[in-house]
């Protein structure tokens, strides 16, 4: 009974400390993004991902394709990286791709996280001409979401998630 009584008065005199406890773990497992719908054109970049194949964005025509900008040291980046090789492995044999742009600066050690991690999408290093090209991207994670007509339709600022990606990605999938 007399813990039943301290644990009530506990709570009575910390509740505003567990209701922002509570707020910070809702906000590492769903935080905030903003998405901002697009509609441009892309310049056909070339790329080389950390195992060595070659392509360009135009060469992608006819997939979905997540473009995510991230870096090994940004815990958001961290967390959303198992929701993207999740969808990844459900969504790859329907028309979708992703494209993670590391903007780290040692390769080794990017190609070694994902390696450990065992992420299985393609990964690459970020250039000054890449990320120009998706308007100069400052905060991470940033993820842009092109069409299977190469076109940038979303822009997502924060975190991604499965749920998110499902509700942006699908629609674009169907035809």
């Amino acid at each position: 009974m007399h813990f039943t009584l301290r644990i009530k008065q506990l709570l009575k005199q910390h509740w505003l400390t567990l209701v922002l406890i509570g707020f910070v773990i809702f906000m590492w497992f769903r935080p905030p993004a903003w998405v901002s719908e697009m509609n441009e054109a892309l310049p056909n970049l070339p790329f080389t991902t950390l195992d060595g194949r070659m392509g360009t964005m135009e060469g992608l025509r006819g997939k979905v394709v997540l473009v995510n900008f991230w870096a090994t040291w940004c815990p958001y980046c961290r967390h959303e990286m198992p929701a993207m090789q999740d969808f990844y492995q459900d969504y790859q044999a329907k028309g979708f791709e992703i494209l993670a742009f590391s903007v780290d600066d040692d390769q080794a050690k990017v190609a070694s996280f994902l390696r450990e991690k065992g992420y299985t999408f393609p990964a690459l290093m970020a250039d000054a001409e890449q990320r120009r090209a998706f308007g100069d991207v400052s905060r991470l994670p940033t993820s842009f979401i092109i069409d299977r007509n190469g076109r940038l339709r979303h822009r997502i600022s924060g975190q991604v998630h499965y749920g998110r990606l499902q509700n942006l990605v699908e629609p674009l999938l169907n035809p």
